[in-house]
């Protein structure tokens, strides 16, 4: 199940909106067959897998990091597959939270006499899929917020510099997050400040997340902007297509909504401290990343999120789960406890 779970996460690329499984069939002791879903509305990792040995795994044990599918889809049912192939017992991580599939392919398999277990490396199963989980529970993306600062918690002066704070290993760490995202979310603000392009740039990699704009005030008017650019597509949210408050802000809760439902399971939050502050009480940011960088930038400077936070009962705890250098600075991800 761990070499599954590794091919698995060779298709963060290519699945998109689809869940990133990998499978590995078993003989004798011996591995006979290893395959993973590659691209989106192509060959599900079963079928990859079946493939190498012609369908015929009589006897065997098949080992798959997700519930197989049970429905007709942009591809055959799986679960199929598997019991026309012979297999004898199916050992799965995690069952699938799409309600097309959640339960069904088990009880298939169990109907045609196969031995199922499911639990094996569950929880590194869930970590893996968080994004499309989270999706299929509740309709948002998964939203990592990823902030650098300073020591003293600042991101920008007063006049709205920060280039840079952190050092050159730090911010390529940021283009390797980046590409593990399909969306990458900012506010107007950023974009008339920073300019920023919001792109992967990396050597290695084909990855084009969508760029989202929440523009409340309606004050990008024009697309000279660099957010805009053709190295990857970009989404203008503001009132002519959003959902607004009372208080004349986007509904952002909405928005994420919006990029839920164009199969969008992950989201990078790159933004300055209004959105990023508006985000955390709304209890949309599901992860943070903070770079932090041994240096102080002073009183005047920004803080990371405006948070109107007047007593330490109003205090928002987290639960750190990695903590580690990064060249000179340190990266801090945790969770918003709940």
């Amino acid at each position: 199940m761990s070499l599954a779970l590794k091919l698995a996460g060779q298709g963060r690329d290519g699945v998109k909106a689809n869940p990133m499984v990998g499978c590995v069939v078993v003989k004798d002791d011996r591995i006979i067959a290893k395959g993973y879903h590659q691209t989106f509305g192509e060959a599900h990792a079963e079928i990859n897998a079946l493939e190498q040995i012609n369908h015929q795994a009589n006897g065997a044990t098949l080992y798959v990091t997700l519930e197989p599918c049970s429905h007709q889809g942009k591809t055959p049912p799986c679960a199929q597959a598997i019991i026309n192939a012979g297999v004898k017992h199916v050992v799965i991580a995690t069952l699938d939270p799409n309600p097309l599939v959640s339960g069904q392919g088990l009880a298939m398999l169990k109907e045609a006499n196969i031995k199922v277990s499911v639990g094996l490396l569950e929880a590194e199963a869930l970590t893996l899929n968080r994004g499309f989980i989270k999706r299929m529970q509740t309709g948002l993306p998964f939203v990592t917020c990823k902030i650098a600062m300073s020591l003293d918690g600042k991101t920008a002066m007063a006049s709205g510099e920060s280039q840079w704070i952190t050092g050159e290993a730090a911010r390529t760490d940021v283009q390797h997050l980046r590409a593990k995202n399909q969306a990458i979310v900012t506010g107007s603000g950023t974009v008339l400040s920073d300019n920023p392009l919001m792109t992967v740039r990396l050597d290695t990699s084909t990855v084009t997340p969508l760029r989202v704009v929440i523009d409340s005030q309606q004050q990008i008017t024009d697309q000279t902007f660099n957010i805009f650019s053709d190295d990857a597509p970009t989404l203008l949210l503001n009132p002519g297509n959003s959902k607004i408050l009372k208080n004349g802000k986007i509904d952002l809760a909405d928005a994420l909504k919006q990029l839920g439902k164009q199969g969008i399971n992950t989201v990078l939050l790159e933004a300055g401290p209004n959105l990023i502050g508006a985000m955390i009480e709304a209890k949309l940011v599901d992860e943070l990343v903070i770079y932090t960088a041994p240096l102080l930038m002073g009183s005047n400077a920004n803080s990371m999120a405006t948070l109107a936070l007047d007593t330490m009962e109003n205090k928002i705890q987290l639960d750190l789960s990695d903590i580690r250098m990064v060249g000179n600075d340190i990266r801090i991800t945790a969770n918003i406890k709940t």
